[in-house]
């Protein structure tokens, strides 16, 4: 075994390292405290997961967790912060019955298999507008947008920031002009500062950066609220659930609190600012052993290459089982690329630590030397 691959396994006393595209890796500070708080939760002789979410012990964490995204994000006052269920998968339905109003349509932009579900779904509801379509470049790079087909009289725009599978990020946010902007950022909430005045609705399902599965994160600007048709399910009715603080019907208690020591530990990182330059030397590096090389081969336009989502392949496909073989022997866990795209994937979210990504380029140095 590569030595600084034996070294850093010992420190993680038998955790591995997790490329997860979602669910995917927690901070270990955060799995420990949630450990420690398991059975008794601030003296309460029980857990956070079996009190009362109306109750005055989660109540207040429930503010704190919406305190410390607001400070982190820098969200106006002027929007509405709501913790949710039902996914991305869910918003890509809430959003048009929501958003639409007296309009019969909105304008999506096609960045990949995330955007094109979003389109999927939106066309029951209403007219959608493919305002930009990157599939015939085989979503490696998009349309600039003085290109773009935008309508005169959309609802909406909606983008997805970053596309978990085909790692294709976008390096601007689109100008939407008076028509209010629509991002699912699922897979890149908080890897950044964002300026959140330039958007009317931001929804990101919490697996890859802020917490486990279940939990779904949306903001709002207040003025978008009265929108919603009569039609659509109480549950996802964004100025209900905004009225009630979340809690028109249970939310999900125990994803709200993991995710309320997300960003505590955001915070403990120095906030989004640090973040932002630790994300910018992790994917450097997967990146630059990646094009260093001969032997792997990104496919993206380095200009719309994610941080957070890495796909690659080998020179010799033939040789992708014997990497992942070897890889999980070493303590590499999916790094399988999406079947929709093949080759590897390395997923570096935010609790992905520095030294997982050194370990990585190691082994794959290591694999091309011995392979290649």
């Amino acid at each position: 075994m590569n030595q600084v691959v034996a070294e850093t396994i010992a420190q993680l006393e038998g955790r591995k390292y997790n490329f997860s595209a979602g669910p995917a890796a927690l901070p270990q500070a955060v799995l420990e405290q949630a450990r420690d708080e398991m059975l008794d939760f601030r003296g309460e002789g029980a857990s956070i997961m079996e009190v009362s979410h109306r109750g005055k012990l989660f109540m207040q964490v429930a503010e704190e967790a919406e305190a410390d995204l607001r400070e982190l994000l820098k969200v106006p006052a002027n929007y509405k912060v709501m913790f949710l269920q039902g996914g991305a998968r869910g918003q890509f339905a809430a959003v048009p019955m929501n958003l639409k109003g007296e309009k019969s349509g909105a304008d999506y932009i096609n960045s990949g298999h995330w955007a094109q579900s979003a389109i999927k779904e939106a066309q029951r509801y209403l007219d959608v507008n493919v305002a930009a379509d990157g599939k015939n470049a085989s979503f490696h790079t998009m349309p600039k947008q003085s290109d773009w087909r935008l309508s005169s009289d959309a609802a909406y725009l909606h983008y997805t920031p970053n596309e978990t599978i085909g790692g294709l990020e976008f390096p601007f946010i689109p100008d939407s002009g008076d028509v209010p902007l629509v991002a699912d950022m699922s897979s890149n909430i908080l890897s950044r500062p964002i300026d959140v005045s330039k958007f009317g609705l931001i929804y990101a399902g919490s697996q890859k950066n802020i917490g486990p599965a279940g939990l779904t994160v949306v903001i709002v600007r207040d003025d978008l609220l009265n929108l919603g048709q009569s039609a659509c399910p109480a549950v996802l009715d964004y100025n209900l659930q905004a009225s009630k603080n979340s809690m028109y019907n249970t939310p999900p208690t125990y994803g709200w609190y993991l995710a309320g020591l997300v960003f505590k530990w955001l915070k403990t990182q120095g906030g989004l600012e640090a973040i932002d330059k630790i994300n910018d030397r992790k994917s450097g590096k997967l990146y630059s052993a990646i094009d260093g090389s001969d032997f792997y081969h990104n496919p993206v336009d380095v200009s719309w290459r994610s941080r957070m989502n890495i796909p690659f392949t080998l020179a010799k496909p033939e040789l992708d089982a014997t990497f992942l073989s070897e890889a999980d022997k070493e303590g590499f866990l999916y790094l399988q690329g999406h079947k929709a795209v093949g080759g590897m994937r390395a997923s570096i979210y935010n609790a992905v630590p520095e030294h997982h990504v050194d370990a990585l380029t190691s082994f794959m140095s290591e694999f091309e030397r011995k392979y290649g």
